[in-house]
């Protein structure tokens, strides 16, 4: 006897273009805001690893198929992260610009990613400390790219634990650092030494 067409989806073998399908749903869901840099991450791993049609459907239920007439309000990216002895500290649902720049001038900048609202293929930071500190938090599974240089100072990466997710934005830290540091981590971390919360 013939299964329902819901069962049917169910079981029925996903092709590598179902996937792609489904991650750029995904993909069009984080640009919204409908979905975190961290539920996005997740999501896409899922989906690689999706072996039927009805895993696929799951994990883009809750999001429209196509993208509505009436784009809904966007919140407001910020490009720029200053803080001039003081501090700046983003956390929570934001949207970085695709082009941000952090500066710490004998302060410190906190970026927290994880629950970030993230456009297209990589997010670029260029970050510049001057005795000061910047703290950048990545959840796990993103690819991250460090680069730059420091003077009487340090720019580290904190790997998470993690493989890199494929079909994930990939974020860049041009790192500038005199007389002062740049921490990026991956993970579920707070900032100093008790690091892990996860």
């Amino acid at each position: 006897m013939d299964r329902p067409p819901e069962e049917r989806g169910a079981v029925q073998r996903a092709s590598d273009g179902e996937r792609e399908r489904a991650v750029a749903t995904l993909r069009d869901g984080a640009a919204d805001g409908r979905l975190t840099f961290d539920e996005l991450a997740q999501r896409v791993e899922r989906a690689y690893g999706a072996t039927t049609a009805g895993e696929l459907e799951r994990l883009v239920v809750d999001l429209p198929a196509v993208a509505p007439a009436a784009a809904p309000a966007r919140r407001k990216s910020r490009r720029w992260n200053v803080a001039v002895m003081g501090g700046c500290t983003r956390r929570g649902r934001w949207r970085p610009s695709p082009r941000s720049i952090a500066i710490a001038v004998m302060g410190g900048v906190d970026l927290d990613l994880r629950e970030a609202t993230i456009e297209g293929d990589e997010l670029v930071i260029t970050a510049v400390a001057v005795m000061g500190g910047i703290d950048v938090l990545v959840p796990d599974g993103i690819e991250v790219d460090l680069g730059g240089f420091a003077l009487m100072g340090g720019n580290d990466h904190v790997p998470g634990k993690a493989p890199v997710r494929a079909g994930t934005p990939v974020v860049r830290v041009r790192a500038f650092s005199l007389m002062g540091g740049i921490d990026v981590k991956v993970g579920h971390r707070r900032r100093g030494r008790h690091a892990d919360v996860s």
